[in-house]
């Protein structure tokens, strides 16, 4: 979901833009996402690139060139440094793990675990349904359901998991037709079957990963181009992000003119 988020708002202009990022990013969506830049120094998704950098003046020399700059940053110590004016917690781990509204002038919570106008000033809803991608300024996200969003009539059945602990071995590469019960990749020893028929949308790195680890997607419509786009969820919240960044900047500038805004 960053991924698609920080795409939009370099579409719209908006690009100094800074990622953080793990050591070892769990991505499953690699093709369309600029955590891999870890992994690989810049990754393009839909035009856009992202770059690592390590310090502060790497981070300059990338938006000098139109790049998003990535950074291996997990407790976000780049922001004290960068006093920036929108902190945007996409992590996506269905909880708030200490983002405050303090960080920033405009702080954004996107998915469950966030509260409006009590630790972010804006709230984005990250579940499917009528409110998905809404910009919510008084009151919370809806809580994590578990359940993964229907796409062709599958839910469950497209994601792959890790039954333990251990390292991933890729049997299937992103974009390889795949048929139910087929393996798609191993953990330790212990093999990981595709659910569906389909093409397999995402797929983790050779890394470690813990149990339960969402470790691959199969995408049952067979459309191998959805693999290299963002999807329609990412975008979906992508734009109740930029909602908020707008109003926020636009009211800054209404009350910079003196207008009530």
């Amino acid at each position: 979901m960053a991924s698609g988020i920080a795409h939009r708002l370099f579409m719209a202009n908006i690009n100094r833009i800074c990622m953080t990022e793990i050591e070892s990013p769990l991505c499953v969506r690699r093709t369309v996402s600029f955590c891999e830049a870890v992994f690989t120094g810049e990754m393009e998704v839909e035009g856009v690139v992202g770059k690592l950098v390590r310090n502060r003046a790497e981070l300059a020399e990338a938006w000098v060139y139109r790049k998003i700059g990535v950074i291996i940053d997990p407790s976000w110590r780049i922001i004290a440094d960068l006093k920036p004016e929108v902190v945007i917690d996409a992590i996506m781990a269905k909880r708030n793990l200490g983002t405050g509204k303090y960080e920033a002038p405009l702080v954004i919570g996107v998915g469950p675990g966030f509260s409006a106008p009590d630790n972010v000033h804006v709230v984005v809803e990250s579940n499917r349904g009528h409110n998905l991608g809404r910009a919510i300024y008084h009151g919370a996200a809806e809580p994590h359901t578990g359940m993964p969003g229907l796409t062709a009539g599958f839910s469950r059945e497209r994601v792959l998991r890790s039954l333990h602990e251990g390292m991933v071995r890729h049997v299937k590469s992103i974009g390889d037709t795949v048929m139910k019960g087929e393996t798609v990749l191993y953990v330790d020893v212990t093999p990981v079957p595709a659910g569906i028929d389909g093409v397999v949308r995402g797929l983790i790195r050779e890394i470690w990963v813990r149990a339960n680890e969402k470790v691959g997607d199969i995408e049952p419509r067979g459309d191998v181009r959805y693999d290299q786009t963002i999807s329609d969820k990412a975008r979906a919240i992508a734009g109740g992000v930029l909602e908020a960044v707008m109003h926020h900047l636009n009211s800054r500038e209404d009350c910079s003119q003196g207008r009530k805004s």
